[in-house]
């Protein structure tokens, strides 16, 4: 149905055909706690509020929201100097589930890349140990605290002998950069911005062997 082609309720209470209103003209029954006169949507009070912007409402409260109009989309205040643009956004699906991501009624989390995943997606892809945007493959949030994690790992689980001077091709999917790297089996670290978040360039580069 499209809501916003409504013109007429009917009271279920009294059987009254009218005009879309919130509270029946004859028996006064409210149809709900929360009623919006552009989407036609009657709901129970969960601090809702229309978005002229998304076009349609959202859970609130209001005052906690801010709309992007480069991403066309309603974001939480915590973030609103600090999120990344990306034109529409929300206008596309989950790439997690593939259900729409704009009209959903789950919550969705803002990757640090700017893209979007609804909040039980992002959940489950954390639970089975992914923590890159399926979309552009950049860390999902801050990894400070787990490239550390691996660091010590690392220090403590040297390579073999012959490997120990080996140097790898590496790009970075977090800052974008290309450089030669120590190789390790555990995780070869951008050495631009720190982070483990990174493909294999090209094949291991070994120093010369030297006659005894």
């Amino acid at each position: 149905m499209d809501r916003f082609a409504v013109t007429t309720v009917k009271c279920l209470q009294c059987g009254t055909e009218q005009p879309a209103a919130n509270v029946c003209k004859d028996c006064g029954i409210v149809f709900g706690e929360y009623y919006c006169s552009i989407c036609h949507l009657f709901d129970a009070d969960k601090k809702q509020f229309h978005c002229c912007g998304c076009g349609i409402c959202r859970v609130g409260p209001k005052e906690n929201y801010f709309h992007c109009f480069t991403c066309n989309f309603c974001l939480h205040n915590d973030i609103k100097d600090t999120h990344k643009c990306v034109q529409n956004v929300s206008r596309q699906n989950c790439s997690v589930c593939m259900e729409d991501l704009h009209t959903s009624r789950t919550s969705v989390n803002t990757l640090l890349c700017g893209h979007l995943l609804h909040r039980t997606c992002y959940s489950d892809m954390w639970k089975r140990g992914f923590y890159r945007c399926p979309l552009c493959v950049h860390s999902m949030t801050y990894m400070h605290d787990f490239w550390k994690d691996l660091d010590d790992e690392i220090a403590m689980t040297p390579m073999p002998e012959a490997y120990q001077s080996a140097t790898v091709m590496i790009f970075c999917n977090d800052c974008q950069e290309k450089g030669s790297v120590p190789f390790h089996v555990l995780g070869m670290k951008c050495s631009s911005c720190g982070s483990y978040n990174t493909s294999q360039d090209g094949g291991l580069s070994m120093p010369p062997q030297h006659p005894c």
